[in-house]
């Protein structure tokens, strides 16, 4: 495939979902956790409460450390748990020197 029949490609089957989070752990091989929180009315009390979701994701080059922020966008299914990849870290985390 070129990569103009990929980005074709790209675009016929839709956005993929893109979610921003901190890496929690970076112990396995080529995995990543990622704990993405969000703010959501709580529906009986009307408070902001804030929410928290840990996702696998795979990490081909072993990039993202524990801490760093990154991006994870939705694939197909890698493995039992894993159904999204490492498009990008944003903020490395801060050396401590």
């Amino acid at each position: 495939m070129t990569t103009e029949t990929q980005s074709a490609a790209a675009a016929e089957r839709g956005q993929r979902t893109v979610l921003t989070g901190k890496v929690t752990s970076a112990k396995m091989e080529k995995t990543i956790v990622v704990e993405v929180q969000r703010l959501v009315k709580h529906p009986k009390y009307r408070r902001v409460v804030r929410i928290s979701k840990r996702f696998y994701a795979h990490d081909e080059k072993r990039q993202a450390k524990a801490g760093d922020t990154v991006r994870i966008v939705a694939s197909r299914p890698l493995s039992k748990l894993k159904r999204w990849r490492l498009k990008e870290v944003l903020t490395p985390k801060a050396s401590a020197k």
